[in-house]
């Protein structure tokens, strides 16, 4: 796993409340595996057995059950936050039409075809910004109504690079 910077900030959603840390905060955390889905940590002296229920890695919602209770966890990294603020939040619930650019790039690779049936979380193309390629992942199971852009092509954020029926 790459080393991120150490002032990179997590927003982490538990039942609805916001908590932020740092990466440096987080390394901090004396948290041991005691098997795949159960883990113990040590806070000010205390311990605390939690157990993973549920992790959708895709979206980075993970269940834990501690002390009883169960807890809805969101882990929204630096990217994840700045996707929010550009207005490409979680889109459960709404029906998207078309898949926006959501920054300038060049179009490096097209993974889909017009008519074609895809499923959340496939790739539907890659966008190399900043020097860095950026996998387009669809958010719903959809069919692709029209692709907009080709590979080779540069677009601007905002641009439609797929409709989706």
């Amino acid at each position: 796993m790459p080393l991120m910077p150490a002032t990179e900030t997590y927003k982490i959603l538990v039942n609805g409340f916001v908590f932020f840390f740092s990466r440096s905060e987080l390394e901090k955390l004396d948290l041991v595996a005691i098997s795949p889905t159960t883990f113990n940590a040590l806070k000010d002296q205390k311990s605390v057995n939690a157990r993973l229920l549920k992790a959708d890695l895709l979206n980075k919602t993970f269940s834990i059950e501690t002390g009883g209770e169960t807890f809805e966890v969101v882990i929204k990294d630096a990217l994840d936050q700045q996707l929010e603020q550009m207005g490409f939040g979680s889109s459960s619930g709404k029906q998207l039409k078309e898949i926006k650019a959501p920054m300038p790039g060049l179009v490096l690779e097209v993974a889909v075809t017009d008519g074609q049936q895809v499923k959340e979380g496939d790739r539907i193309l890659i966008l190399e910004a900043m020097k860095m390629e950026n996998s387009i992942l669809v958010h719903a199971d959809a069919t692709i109504k029209k692709v907009a852009v080709v590979a080779g092509q540069a677009v601007e954020k905002g641009q439609v690079l797929v409709e989706l029926e």
